[in-house]
């Protein structure tokens, strides 16, 4: 008995040591899983740049490197993109420590991390001088070999902006492909939309597997955004194209016998540069001529922006690249995608307006706009309220969602102001509360630009003196009453262009002395196609279907340069990115007809180089340019040795091996750039000191493209403390491609810190004009 109980005893301590024993793994599995987890979490993207000339001969192939430079740090790490073209390198998934440890590996020229790029976001050929203008070469088979590539958010094939009607066979040089995936087959291409792929590996990586009911995992454009883009840049014409009647006539893009080939880059997360630099390094491989991408995100050095890298590829190649410049105008240095390589573009205003009239109890009649369709107001007036007086929010003026109170809006119009939410959803809550129509009331911030939407309920948005006059209406007069009625399209607008409020301006804040944007294009309320997946505002809410859609930002303006590049490109195949650019900037005009500069919308003042570059594109003088400041690798790559790059800095950008002689004196100012932006020192750096002299030379070359001709110099000055000097001040050319070089001698009595000044310098030979903004600044 004695013994049975010892052996219970022994068998209950072993049980209890099986437990304990059990516990402790449960324990080590559930931490081992926390821990595992919490480094899944701590993860991020990175794209590692690798230097080709290191690989050891023991690899058999580039790939077998990158792998085992990768396992060497993270075993669990897979490659989302193995990159070979644009730079040598892949992406992958890894913690800041590996990465870290990455990077200090022979041969790694750096580990940049992911960055979530934005999108920023008719009658515009007929407003360019496109339309019937004999100096436009007609359709032709060289326009027909170009080949736009459009990053954005994909493509939907089916509108009749893609009708490939009239169009030859697909270009032999064209290397790319239709991929297939949901709702997306071979057939959706055709010799119009010749490729579309779809790129999505660093957006799954950080939001895990697309969600197939909330957006395709294939080219289709569920957004709308990169339809409208593609088409403004290359869309077929089409006749009869408006939305609800407003813009009616042919909807075409600025080539439109140009070829399309869609990358979409863009998902409901953002655009991941990961996914750009892939789609980037396809196009080239694929053999297009132009890429056009409506993208930006932060600013950052050229060796670390891989927009920049993957651009620098592209046009060392000689494909132009074409970059909005941001929507985060009218606030100083908010420009994005700065490189001198890119062209970088500005919005502006067509003479096309779609205005939409209210009337109020007092008599009084404003003008607003709108591209409202639906049931109109009857002519009676309805009891007027401003939002933030109906509201139980503090931010009830803004109506955002769940913030008016129906019982106090049922049955009225509200007035709402700009600002935070989209300016279709304010409409929208103010039809779900009850209201009747909506004003949109610019703010301070908005100014006076007018941006017209497809509203959901009669609404007029108003600029801010307009805004301030019906609100004091509103809040004097005890029983306010107002109605709003459409005015339809009116054309002939004046004065047009002005420069879009929401127009990203410089200074360039990478490397002020490269003036940037680069110029302006329509921007404001442009019309062209749209996906057949949401309707017109966006909103899920909203279930109208139209084929074209008019919506604003230098989005919009991107791909107008886009498609005119590519008009470029086919009159003159050989020209270099650059040549092509300088051409769009030295022909492009900054004053109207009276000599007044470019009006901003955000003022009401003239605007400067500082907002519009080098002016607005005029496509056919630029066809005809004359002369053009044109610019190759090297150029770029003693322009990085200004900068002080090291051997690795330019490496990174030009995938080439290249020391900077260090006896060599190297000078911004000598980047054979179209424009001039010239950074001048106040005195002892602290501003004042009148008398202190600052002198500044820069060079530049100028390329013969025309017939034999002497151009004569032309200099216009609005800032007279600094005496320009220009030698010579004749160029004599004898025969085309000639190559003649000039400087110019900045000469400035110092001013205080913070000051800008402008001029312009002009070379013409009587038929052609060469202009050049200047930009002064002092540091």
């Amino acid at each position: 008995m004695k013994m049975e109980r010892q052996v219970m005893r022994v068998k209950e301590l072993n049980l209890g040591l099986q437990l304990i024993a059990t516990l402790l793994v449960l324990c080590f599995c559930y931490t081992h899983a926390v821990a595992e987890e919490k480094s899944q979490q701590t993860k991020k993207t990175f794209i590692v740049h690798m230097d080709m000339s290191k690989m050891a001969a023991t690899y058999e192939d580039h790939f077998q490197w990158y792998d085992s430079s990768l396992k060497s740090v993270s075993e669990s790490a897979d490659m989302l993109y193995a990159y070979n073209n644009i730079i040598h390198g892949f992406s992958t998934r890894l913690t800041p420590e590996e990465a870290e440890l990455l990077e200090k590996q022979p041969g790694i020229l750096s580990v940049l991390p992911e960055m979530i790029y934005k999108l920023h976001t008719t009658h515009s050929p007929e407003f360019l001088g496109l339309g019937k203008s004999d100096a436009v070469p007609p359709a032709s088979a060289s326009i027909s070999e170009v080949i736009v590539g459009v990053l954005d958010t994909g493509v939907w094939p089916e509108i009749k902006s893609f009708d490939d009607t009239g169009l030859g066979p697909i270009p032999s040089t064209w290397k790319g492909t239709c991929e297939v995936g949901k709702n997306f087959n071979s057939s959706s291409c055709n010799r119009k939309l010749i490729g579309a792929q779809y790129f999505s590996k660093g957006y799954e990586a950080a939001f895990g597997p697309i969600d197939e009911t909330m957006e395709s995992k294939s080219p289709r454009d569920d957004d709308g955004h990169g339809t409208h883009t593609a088409t403004t840049a290359a869309g077929s014409a089409v006749s009869g194209a408006s939305l609800f009647g407003y813009a009616l006539g042919t909807a075409r893009g600025m080539a439109t016998q140009a070829r399309v080939a869609a990358y979409k880059v863009c998902w409901l997360g953002g655009c991941f540069s990961s996914d750009i630099l892939a789609a980037m390094e396809k196009a080239v491989a694929d053999g297009v001529n132009v890429i056009s991408m409506s993208i930006g995100g932060g600013i950052s050095d050229y060796n670390r922006d891989t927009v920049a890298i993957g651009a620098f590829r592209a046009v060392a190649q000689g494909i132009l690249v074409s970059c909005s410049a941001g929507n985060g105008g009218p606030s100083a240095g908010s420009l994005t995608n700065v490189a001198p390589w890119i062209t970088t573009v500005g919005a502006g205003t067509l003479d096309r307006d779609f205005p939409a009239y209210v009337s109020l109890g007092n008599g009084k009649n404003y003008s607003g706009i709108s591209l409202y369709s639906g049931k109109p107001l009857s002519d009676s007036l309805l009891p007027l309220v401003y939002a933030g007086n109906v509201s139980n929010s503090t931010s009830g003026n803004l109506c955002m969602p769940g913030t008016l109170v129906p019982s106090q809006v049922a049955g009225k119009i509200v007035i709402c102001d700009r600002g935070l939410n989209s300016r279709v959803q304010k409409g929208m809550v103010v039809r779900d509360s009850g209201g009747l129509g909506m004003i949109l009331a610019n703010t301070e911030l908005y100014g006076e630009e007018l941006v017209a939407d497809a509203h959901l309920l009669p609404a007029s948005t108003v600029g801010q003196r307009t805004a301030d006059a019906i609100k004091n209406y509103a809040f004097s007069d005890p029983k306010p009453t107002a109605t709003i009625a459409s005015g339809g399209t009116k054309l002939g607008v004046e004065p047009s262009p002005v420069l879009a409020a929401f127009s990203s301006r410089g200074p360039n804040l990478v490397t002020p002395e490269v003036l940037k944007p680069d110029l302006i294009a329509p921007g404001v309320n442009i019309l062209a196609g749209w996906t057949g997946a949401v309707g017109p505002t966006g909103l899920t809410s909203d279930k109208r279907h139209v084929s074209f859609n008019i919506i604003s930002g230098t989005s919009m303006s991107c791909p107008h340069v886009s498609g005119l590049a590519a008009l470029i490109k086919a009159a003159h195949q050989d020209w270099s990115p650059a040549a092509i650019k300088s051409a769009l900037m030295t022909t492009a005009y900054a004053t109207y007809k009276n000599g007044e500069n470019i009006l901003d919308v955000a003022t009401g003042q003239p605007s400067t180089p500082f907002d519009f570059g080098a002016g607005h594109v005029n496509p056919v003088a630029a066809l005809d340019p004359g002369l053009v400041y044109d610019a190759s690798v090297d150029d770029y790559i003693n322009f990085f040795c200004a900068l002080n790059y090291s051997a690795s800095d330019i490496k990174q950008i030009a995938n080439k091996d290249f020391t900077c002689d260090s006896s060599k004196k190297y000078s911004l100012g000598d980047l054979n750039y179209p424009s001039f932006s010239v950074s001048l020192q106040t005195a002892s750096g602290k501003g004042g000191g009148a008398g202190v002299k600052s002198t500044v030379k820069y060079t530049r070359t100028l390329t013969n493209v025309g017939a034999p001709a002497t151009y004569k110099l032309s200099m216009t000055s609005k800032t007279p403390s600094v005496k320009i000097l220009v030698e010579p001040e004749s160029l004599s050319f004898s025969k085309e491609y000639e190559k003649k070089t000039y400087t110019v001698t900045f000469t400035a009595t110092s001013m205080p810190s913070g000051t800008n000044g402008f001029a312009h310098l002009e070379w013409s030979d009587g038929k052609h004009v060469v202009g050049s903004p200047i930009a002064f600044s002092w540091t």
